[in-house]
């Protein structure tokens, strides 16, 4: 329960988590937990903010028969808490499928059916969040030189709102990354809109589509649009010569074990770098293997039947992109030749990644507060609070936003359950709770207390 201090109208959060996407979910379900575990004045009291009017986590690439690339066991809980009832397995079993699925004998769910148990996780802590509603600024509040509290505005449909709180985690996701001087437009998309937008095109009839970029998300979007609009040539433009294959092989697959978080924050930095190139191919710019199969078996199919619609350009790039009301002139040129090819496309899709939201504007003056490294980046400590300067007392803490200090799985799916339960434990030893107690009994004595 959140209290209001004496002489002040705020209330006081022991955790505010701005973003409500998979991480602040697992967060709210792991606070949930302890809470019914504790009970009474041990629990912790969090709001959770999201700018969406309801929970969505990449609709826009939720294709009917794309799959998880990771397994179902590395849910929002199981990791941490394999007896929890917010488990994908309950979920499973709440909607009549739990048996269905053991058949199905396959570790890796629909992307669309893990959305949902997204959904049906997110609403059965609905009470601990916001949505609506976009925090748009950070003050500190300075008492006798420290920094006790934050001040989140946050603005929804009702106007502003200021709420007071004792730590911080910030989830606000990932940003879609377009090539520098290109910006999205009517027939210039990112892949994370594919599924709007394609739907606008219904009872059209594009001749041409180009997919830019050479990982999962890109052969995606070439196997779908190819499907979708059988009269359409789909070229896929890359710079490698072929689709590279993901290494889901169990040794590699442990850069992805918690403990590797730990190795990789005890690490050098020479030996961070190594570890990313030996494993980015666990997950940057790699494609499933049964999904570059199909590509290619369509690829050829259509070569014997001298109906060519799927074109792959590799060793290319696309040097420029130019819009029309009608059409969109791209320019493919040839690593190889230097060689120009013009190709007039109804659209030009850019699988071209995602990069992690800057908390720095979001966090205003309090960032001058929190020392970066020789990079220029927050420096965060094992339990993903950044590190701060003495007088500020709160804890600021990342999900997502840290590969250069944890590692690979900073923003992924792998090692969301362990981390929200670090997160936690961190609040918990830093004492969350006893601090939390002096407000409340401070309220107390004025007979003030508020939900």
């Amino acid at each position: 329960m959140s209290q209001v201090l004496p002489g002040d109208a705020l209330l006081v959060h022991d955790l505010i988590g701005i973003g409500f996407g998979p991480s602040n979910v697992a967060m709210a379900i792991a606070l949930s937990e302890h809470n019914a575990r504790v009970g009474g004045r041990e629990a912790i009291s969090a709001q959770f903010f999201e700018q969406q009017p309801r929970f969505g986590w990449h609709r826009g690439m939720l294709i009917d028969d794309a799959t998880m690339q990771v397994s179902f066991l590395k849910d929002l809980v199981t990791l941490r808490n394999p007896a929890s009832e917010f488990s994908f397995l309950c979920y499973l079993k709440s909607k009549g499928r739990l048996i269905d699925f053991i058949n199905h004998k396959n570790l890796f769910p629909l992307r669309v059916e893990f959305h949902d148990y997204f959904e049906w996780a997110a609403a059965k802590v609905e009470d601990m969040v916001s949505y609506g509603h976009e925090v748009v600024g950070i003050v500190p509040v300075v008492s006798d030189g420290a920094v006790e509290y934050l001040d989140v505005t946050v603005r929804s449909g009702e106007g502003l709102a200021v709420h007071r709180a004792r730590n911080l985690v910030i989830g606000t996701g990932l940003r879609p990354l377009m090539p520098e001087g290109v910006e999205r437009g009517h027939r210039v998309w990112h892949t994370s809109e594919l599924l709007a937008k394609a739907d606008e095109l219904e009872g059209t009839s594009p001749s041409r589509f180009i997919v830019v970029g050479a990982g999962q998300s890109a052969a995606e979007n070439v196997a779908y649009l190819h499907r979708r609009f059988p009269g359409a040539e789909v070229c896929a433009v890359f710079s490698r010569y072929g689709y590279s294959p993901a290494d889901d092989s169990g040794f590699a697959n442990r850069i992805f074990d918690p403990e590797a978080v730990d190795d990789y924050f005890a690490a050098p930095e020479n030996v961070k770098r190594q570890l990313m190139d030996y494993h980015g191919n666990t997950n940057y710019s790699v494609v499933d293997i049964d999904l570059i199969d199909d590509l290619y078996r369509q690829m050829y199919q259509e070569k014997v039947l001298g109906a060519e619609r799927l074109r792959f350009l590799n060793v290319s790039r696309l040097a420029d992109v130019k819009e029309t009301p009608a059409q969109v002139r791209a320019t493919v040129k040839s690593l190889v030749t230097g060689e120009e090819t013009l190709l007039d496309a109804d659209v030009v899709v850019f699988a071209t990644g995602y990069s992690p939201v800057d908390p720095l504007g979001l966090l205003g003056e309090v960032a001058d507060r929190c020392p970066r490294d020789d990079e220029g980046r927050f420096r965060v400590e094992r339990d993903y609070r950044i590190v701060t300067d003495p007088g500020l007392r709160c804890g600021i803490y990342l999900q997502g936003g840290t590969e250069h200090t944890h590692g690979i799985t900073s923003s992924l799916l792998s090692n969301t359950a362990i981390r929200v339960g670090e997160i936690l434990d961190s609040l918990l030893d830093r004492g969350v709770t006893s601090a939390s107690e002096e407000a409340r009994s401070a309220a107390d004595g004025v007979g003030c207390t508020a939900r």
